[in-house]
């Protein structure tokens, strides 16, 4: 029997057992004053008549009218007046009760009426006896009466004793089940404080559980911030505070070749032409401050497109990476208006600030080609003027379709059912599968190759649709767990995270497959999980109640705001695949992944590496601590 349930019985119990203790002293304490009161009504009743009588001619009739009378009040049960023999002179008897009185009230609480006995005297001598008895009828109305009035008295101190005891342990309940949730959200990872209750030996709980979970957030917070600068130490450049050549390569790599990338995007370079003169002019001060300038710049630009990234790869390039773009001439115009809004108003002393070169690249083209030709057209603004851009769109290269035609092919994709999933092995680093990874494509209307997730789903984003492609990947993924026995992971979109519409649907079609629940992982990319984090919160405490496992893709970009994530008992997460590529020969990526690794599985998160392409970065990140891996590497 659970604790509320014994303390509401406790409360019933007491009740009960206060009431009848309190209503069965109050009835015989008043059944003994009601027969003490008959006893010497009667006697007095009879010493009365008595006394009467012996003041009186000793006649029959005279002594009988005098006991008619009296007895005609209604209140006695009988009156006998007998001589010194015993021979009964005159005697009135009633011999009926008109008490509206239950038989069992009247056997469980029995009221005896003594008789009252007097001497009547003639003279000296005694002439007779008087005996009166009163009825009891009406001492059993009374009693009845005082019983219906305890009843009511009872019943409305009872209901309120309830109602204090119903609010009292209310609210020990309410205090023990934030303890008690607050003791199984540590369990299930979510490291959430309460407020103190008001019960001493509650509040001393709480309070106890409350600094742990401080201490285990000022941990995490801490390793957090010693990873974040290790991160940047390693792969950052210290004066832009921009990705340094290697993290930004290993990104666009990433971009040109992944599996799942971007169908197109567009890399920026941006060249100051002559730090050399700018140091002369403005001294190494100045040319740190245009430095430290141009990378604030470059971050802002970066946070505000997902999957953006910029980076400097040389003393005086800075290169910006968006991928899923496809007008290079667009993006040419847009950064030249604002480099000279943001930049060139406060160095208008520099007549050749900048040049600027943009190019269009493909996926699967070779890393070398792209940067051949994002040199191109840094040559071509070289030669045209101060401050200028040249954009260079891909040859051969597949057609942009226009808006519209997209949100046709894409609503009709999911209305006819042409979305499958394609699944790729995430294993474990000691041996064993963790899940089957479900990526989404899409097969269009006319035929050919499926396209793959990089090819639409930037598409989808900017046209508002991934919602509904994201619920039809969750159908999918269903499907195959119904009959399969593994695992199946699949990742939702950040817009779609923020859809109040998807997450209420997405709840009850999973209510309604509880037995698939168990075995279904849902991954959520990290920039959509910090943009959207209270939705992601919601989300997570859904998809837990039912069972689901719940993780981030792409994550380690944004550690200094990872510390929110204590909250939502994640399951895993899915370390971004910059950090993995030739882990093997860097020493800086090691030492954060290992550091990493202790943090996450000190709190139960499962670490994943995402991208592996060899064995050497297999074997690098079993022996840093890395749980799993999936990437092309796998299954070779």
């Amino acid at each position: 029997m659970s604790l509320m349930r014994q303390l509401w019985l406790a409360v019933v119990l007491s009740t009960v057992v206060a009431f009848a203790g309190s209503l069965l002293i109050g009835m015989w304490s008043a059944r003994d004053y009601l027969v003490q009161q008959l006893e010497r009504t009667n006697s007095d009743n009879a010493g009365s008549l008595a006394l009467s009588m012996t003041q009186q001619e000793k006649d029959a009739v005279m002594i009988d009218l005098q006991v008619a009378a009296l007895f005609d009040t209604g209140y006695y049960q009988s009156i006998t007046v007998a001589d010194t023999a015993g021979r009964v002179i005159a005697e009135r008897i009633q011999g009926r009760s008109e008490a509206r009185v239950p038989g069992w009230f009247v056997e469980l609480f029995p009221i005896p009426s003594k008789p009252g006995i007097a001497q009547i005297s003639d003279g000296w001598k005694q002439y007779g006896t008087v005996k009166v008895v009163s009825h009891n009828q009406f001492a059993y109305q009374a009693l009845w009466a005082q019983v219906a009035r305890l009843l009511i008295w009872f019943g409305v101190g009872g209901g309120a004793i309830g109602l204090l005891g119903m609010f009292v342990v209310h609210g020990i309940g309410r205090s023990l089940g934030e303890v008690v949730g607050q003791a199984g959200a540590i369990g299930e990872r979510r490291f959430v404080t309460i407020p103190e209750p008001r019960i001493p030996e509650l509040r001393a709980l709480a309070r106890a559980m409350n600094g742990m979970v401080e201490r285990i957030r000022q941990m995490f917070d801490e390793e957090a911030g010693r990873l974040d600068e290790l991160r940047r130490r390693v792969n950052f450049d210290p004066l832009t505070g921009l990705p340094n050549r290697d993290y930004f390569m290993a990104y666009l790599r990433e971009q040109l070749s992944g599996a799942e990338a971007a169908q197109t995007g567009v890399l920026a370079v941006m060249r100051l032409p002559d730090l050399a003169e700018v140091n002369r002019t403005f001294g190494r001060e100045g040319t740190d401050a245009l430095l430290t300038e141009v990378g604030r710049f470059y971050r802002e630009l970066a946070k505000e497109r997902q999957g953006a990234l910029a980076g400097r790869i040389k003393s005086g390039d800075v290169a910006l990476l968006l991928p899923g773009e496809s007008d290079a001439g667009g993006v040419g115009a847009d950064l030249a208006k604002r480099l000279g809004d943001q930049l060139q108003a406060h160095w208008r002393a520099m007549p050749d600030l900048y040049h600027l070169g943009i190019v269009r690249f493909g996926r699967g083209e070779a890393l070398g080609d792209v940067l051949s030709r994002a040199d191109q057209a840094l040559a071509v603004a070289e030669s045209k003027d101060a401050d200028a851009w040249h954009a260079i769109d891909g040859e051969g290269q597949a057609k942009v379709m226009p808006g519209e035609e997209w949100r046709t092919l894409l609503t009709q994709a999911v209305s006819a059912g042409r979305m499958e999933l394609a699944y790729y092995p995430v294993v474990k680093l000691q041996g064993g599968a963790v899940h089957q990874e479900g990526v989404i494509r899409l097969q269009p209307a006319s035929g050919g190759p499926s396209m793959t997730a990089g090819d639409f789903m930037p598409i989808a984003a900017h046209l508002h649709l991934t919602a509904p492609l994201d619920f039809e990947v969750i159908k999918l993924a269903l499907r195959h767990l119904a009959a399969i026995e593994d695992d199946v992971a699949v990742n939702l979109a950040a817009e779609t995270i923020g859809d109040w519409t998807f997450r209420n649907d997405l709840w009850i079609l999973l209510r309604s497959r509880p037995e698939l629940c168990r075995r279904l992982w849902v991954e959520v990319p990290e920039y959509g999980a910090i943009k959207h984090f209270d939705a992601f919160r919601d989300l997570c405490r859904n998809l837990k109640s039912l069972g689901c496992r719940v993780g981030i893709e792409h994550f380690g970009l944004h550690l200094s705001e990872s510390s929110r994530f204590t909250q939502l008992g994640l399951d895993y997460v899915k370390i971004e695949s910059c950090l993995v590529t030739g882990i093997e020969a860097n020493a800086g990526n090691q030492e954060f992944v290992g550091r990493f690794c202790r943090v996450a599985h000190g709190v139960g998160i499962i670490v994943i590496a995402v991208g592996v392409r060899s064995e050497a970065e297999l074997a690098a990140l079993a022996a840093l601590g890395v749980d799993g891996a999936t990437g092309p590497g796998i299954g070779k």
